[in-house]
């Protein structure tokens, strides 16, 4: 009962694999299952009935029928081992190592000397003969055909039928059957290369179509973020220039003792305030993170500055599967981590690890530049406001955040992330919960919050300066000084 239990647990398993898969992954695995079932279906086939009647006629036909069989169940589990491998290859994604043929190329040559001497030994009929010439090739031609350009595979295979019909010769083959044994060759060899080779190139078509829509989305992220920066200039630029101004003008005036200054700086306030609105307003439309455009662009960067960059476990464009909000947190985590390696470390190379296990997920950032400073405004947890931003942010999910050094080297140090897949924010509700807030808009409304803080830190700094700046003497001196002690705003160019 427990295993027939464990035989449905299974079956369950694999369906919800099935339908997890998208479209194009399934299309995917069918293909490469149905190339990689063909060799079994003809061992079973051409390469197993003719070798039936010869167990009967004596020791030496019949261990060379054993032999046959073993070595061609070998080759067709080499076959299999080296399909995905050369899908990559034809594909262009990875490189097949030309070693990894010696053994299947070993493996075809004893099948192919087994099959003359069963031609010498043994009765084969005319038929069994022409079946076993085409099972041989088949399973190494499957693999090979995708390694090599067309003209290559084709001279190689008539290279491999002159010499397979000229033993055969040698051994007494009648020439019966060695008509034959071309005519099996030149359908096999036509068989691998029409089935082969065009399920690939479709593979690749779609594959890179896939990646083509997959760019098209990151180019629209990437898109925004122009826009968001040309509306932070626009907001900005104008403001802060009026800003200036006000503020040197209302210097002047204090200087000489004119209580219009006053009136001034409550002009400047009241811009700093709009401003500061008009950045929330914003900001407020800005997209969250989009991790798999984060990883792109990390590694984009860290290149460009002479790191060797290694991203593993986001395949895809649907990167980890996990909620929109855990994708955005570490996303920022992504960005963060690569903007203080750049600013506070001297690294050749830097690592991004992103594993999913049952109930969580964990992102690490690991690089080998830390030295004495630490890649996260300081590191510790008093540090700087790069680490305590991103725990704040994590935290609102249910997640946590290390940082420091790995062992006892000072030079490597590694941020690692974890944010639980039923991550509840505020309010209990889960990461990806449709009917309430999201984890990652109580986020984003606390980072406005922040945001606003920070900017009356700012502003309160902006004041000292000026303050400092007036005492040691310091001002700008307008081109054109008011004649007037109570001067016309509407005077001013910014203004005009």
């Amino acid at each position: 009962m427990k295993g027939l239990r464990g035989v449905i647990g299974r079956v369950r398993g694999w369906r919800r694999g099935w339908h997890e898969r998208s479209k194009l992954q399934r299309i995917d695995l069918y293909t490469r299952s149905t190339l990689a079932g063909l060799p079994w279906v003809f061992l079973l086939s051409w390469g197993l009935l003719p070798l039936l009647p010869v167990l009967g006629q004596g020791p030496v036909p019949a261990v060379l029928a054993v032999a046959f069989f073993a070595v061609n169940t070998a080759l067709c589990v080499l076959s299999n081992r080296h399909l995905g491998a050369a899908f990559a290859h034809h594909r262009g994604t990875e490189t097949f190592p030309v070693r990894r043929l010696r053994l299947p190329a070993a493996l075809l040559a004893l099948l192919t000397g087994l099959m003359v001497a069963l031609a010498a030994t043994a009765d084969l009929k005319d038929a069994g003969l022409a079946l076993l010439v085409l099972d041989v090739p088949l399973a190494f031609a499957i693999p090979y055909v995708l390694l090599v350009p067309v003209r290559t595979y084709l001279v190689h295979c008539a290279v491999y039928a002159v010499v397979l019909v000229g033993l055969l010769a040698a051994v007494g083959v009648p020439a019966g059957l060695l008509f034959g044994a071309v005519l099996s060759m030149l359908v096999v060899i036509l068989l691998v290369l029409s089935s082969v080779r065009p399920s690939a190139w479709s593979m690749s078509v779609m594959w890179q179509a896939e990646e083509a829509r997959d760019m098209q989305a990151r180019l629209a992220v990437a898109e925004e973020r122009l826009r968001f920066g040309r509306d932070m200039h626009d907001v900005l630029g104008r403001n802060l220039s009026v800003i200036a101004l006000k503020s040197e003008l209302a210097v002047e005036l204090a200087q000489r003792g004119n209580p219009a200054a006053v009136d001034q700086m409550v002009e400047v306030q009241r811009i700093a305030r709009a401003s500061q609105q008009e950045v929330r307003d914003v900001v407020r439309g800005y997209r969250e993170a989009d991790l798999p455009t984060e990883l792109m662009g990390a590694r984009g960067v860290l290149q460009a500055a002479g790191i060797s960059v290694t991203v593993e476990g986001a395949d895809g464009p649907a990167g980890i599967g996990a909620p929109a909000a855990v994708q955005a947190a570490l996303g920022w985590v992504v960005r963060e981590t690569a903007t203080n390696v750049l600013r506070h470390g001297d690294p050749t190379h830097c690592s991004i690890r992103l594993a999913r296990t049952r109930d969580a997920v964990v992102l690490e950032v690991e690089n080998d530049g830390a030295g004495a400073a630490d890649p996260l405004d300081g590191g510790g947890d008093g540090g700087g406001s790069g680490l305590a931003g991103l725990r704040e942010r994590l935290g609102a999910l249910g997640g946590t955040l290390t940082a420091g050094p790995v062992g006892d080297d000072p030079d490597l140090f590694r941020v690692s992330a974890t944010v639980p897949l039923t991550a509840s924010g505020p309010g209990g509700r889960t990461a990806s919960d449709p009917g309430g807030r999201t984890a990652s808009a109580d986020g984003q409304r606390a980072t406005d919050g922040q945001r606003a803080t920070g900017d009356e830190r700012a502003a309160g700094d902006e004041r000292a300066a000026l303050g400092e700046r007036t005492a040691s003497g310091e001002r700008a001196t307008p081109s054109t000084p008011p004649s007037s002690p109570s001067p016309d705003p509407s005077a001013l160019p910014e203004e005009r």
